[in-house]
């Protein structure tokens, strides 16, 4: 008996749609970012970007559990002495409600260039509207 691996070419993609509206933030996270990997097929493999598209919709509907919403910031630096950045949370609420769940995401898939391509499988869009109807995604009901 061989242990089969998936090829390159066999790999087959498809389109979910997530509405994110009054979802917990990390669980929702989590399970796209099982969805992005490929983790939910049987022919999922470490060292190859085997998962699908994601669409998330709705990002600023999004919600925190406790007082994570009044406490949690998002921090930036340039590089540049002194030119640290502390977001609260609830003003990348309004002003990039995308950002929340793409870096939310980030941090859930590995940290090298296989991450990095499996991130730009994922489209969040801050109202119900996307442009990827053509590509038909289906609806998905996460388990939480």
């Amino acid at each position: 008996m061989k242990t089969y691996t998936v090829k390159a070419g066999e790999i087959e993609r498809r389109w979910f749609v997530v509405d994110a509206k009054d979802q917990v933030l990390g669980r929702l996270a989590s399970s796209v970012a099982t969805i992005l990997r490929g983790k939910h097929k049987p022919t999922f493999s470490p060292h190859l970007d085997v998962g699908d598209f994601v669409i998330v919709v709705n990002a600023k509907h999004i919600r925190l559990t406790g007082k994570k919403a009044s406490q949690k910031t998002y921090f930036r630096h340039s590089g540049y002495i002194g030119s640290e950045r502390h977001i609260p949370f609830l003003r990348m609420k309004e002003r990039h409600p995308e950002r929340i769940i793409k870096l939310a995401v980030k941090g859930m898939l590995p940290k090298n260039a296989l991450g990095r391509a499996t991130l730009r499988k994922l489209k969040v869009y801050a109202e119900a509207e996307h442009p990827h109807e053509a590509q038909m995604p289906e609806p998905l009901e996460l388990g939480h």
